[in-house]
């Protein structure tokens, strides 16, 4: 069957046509042919970071590592990590309990359906439940993961070992993502501990993705364009699909599942610290036509309320300071006002106008 004519607002969750499975890709669905995915995408050259040599007592080893990851920061926004020290098997774990949420009848899964981008736990489909203009093949679960005591007990109980898998890896994630952070800020020539207090008391989100099959993956996405609204985000995922764009020519290349390593995508809070010296990564999700895509995302910022603003170390007469400073909540409020999928973009709200 060919493309269909329902409009969005025929697909709230609970009845999407990625939850029922269609053979076929609706209108609401489809992406205009100008932003549509190339089924045989190029891939991307990505730096590939080695967390045992930013560890090194080697200061040699040490400051090479320091080079890759700032250049990393400057030219992509995005690299992969390995030797992070997350066991094969606790991310396995996690990507299977993921897989077993989604896999549960719809009832179990609309317990936690909800529009409210504050909510603690929520279910959903798309970006703005029943609002969007397009549609995205995608079911999440996202919910709070820091402080882990204070949020777990509102995660879903069934399967009965999400809670304990999950709560492992989201634990022993954010405690490399701060790592990585330590390591962003002292690359800008600012103290290691430049932001660890705030960050220790910041916030981790966790947006465990599902993008099942799609009929026609040519046409639709996961996810549209987007960067993130974080410091850093770090990605699990149990088969490749995300793109990203590449800054030097605006087009779209395929990310490589490197088996073991971890997705770091540069934030937008990294853009405002480092004053455009770190650009945030646009990327989006592609779908395709065999198997269900997992991504487990994991954002960390400051805490709700903490504004970011770009480092006084790094504004001067030659390079003035280029962006307001905002806080996570005030990304929610322009979250639940806007839509992503029109190209709305946060971090362009924050610049300063020459």
């Amino acid at each position: 069957m060919g493309l269909n004519g329902e409009g969005s607002g025929t697909f709230p969750t609970g009845k999407t046509a990625q939850e029922k499975g269609l053979s076929y890709v609706p209108n609401a669905y489809v992406i205009p042919a100008p932003h549509r995915p190339s089924l045989s995408p190029e891939i991307a050259i990505v730096p590939i970071i080695d967390m045992a040599s930013l560890r090194s007592n080697d200061s040699v080893q040490r400051s090479l590592a320091m080079e890759e990851l700032r250049k990393a920061c400057i030219s992509l926004g995005f690299f992969q990590i390995i030797n992070h020290g997350i066991t094969e098997t606790v991310m396995e774990e996690a990507l299977s309990q993921a897989n077993e949420f989604f896999n549960l009848p719809l009832t179990e899964k609309m317990k936690y359906k909800s529009d409210d981008v504050c909510k603690a736990v929520r279910y959903g489909t798309s970006l703005k439940d029943g609002i969007d203009k397009i549609k995205f093949w995608r079911v999440f679960l996202k919910h709070y993961a820091h402080p882990l005591e204070d949020w777990i007990d509102s995660w879903p109980t069934n399967p009965r070992n999400y809670r304990e898998k999950m709560g492992q890896y989201t634990k022993e994630v954010r405690k490399v993502s701060l790592e990585i952070m330590e390591a962003i800020t002292e690359s800008l020539n600012l103290s290691p501990t430049y932001l660890s207090s705030k960050m220790a008391e910041g916030v981790q989100v966790v947006a465990v993705n599902c993008y099942p099959p799609c009929p026609q993956p040519g046409v639709a996405l996961g996810l549209p364009p987007h960067t993130d609204y974080s410091c850093i985000t770090t990605v699990l995922q149990n088969s490749q699909g995300l793109e990203i764009m590449d800054p030097a020519d605006g087009t779209w290349k395929m990310v490589q599942k490197i088996d073991g390593a971890l997705q770091v995508h540069v934030g937008d809070h990294v853009e405002v610290l480092s004053n455009g010296l770190y650009k945030g990564v646009v990327h989006r999700a592609t779908v395709n036509s065999e198997r269900t895509r997992i991504s487990i995302t994991s954002l960390h910022s400051l805490g709700m309320d903490e504004k970011m603003k770009p480092a006084e170390e790094l504004v001067n007469e030659q390079n003035p300071k280029k962006y307001k400073e905002s806080s996570f909540n005030d990304f929610l409020k322009f979250l639940s006002s806007n839509d992503l999928a029109e190209g709305n973009s946060f971090i362009n709200t924050l610049k300063i106008q020459d």
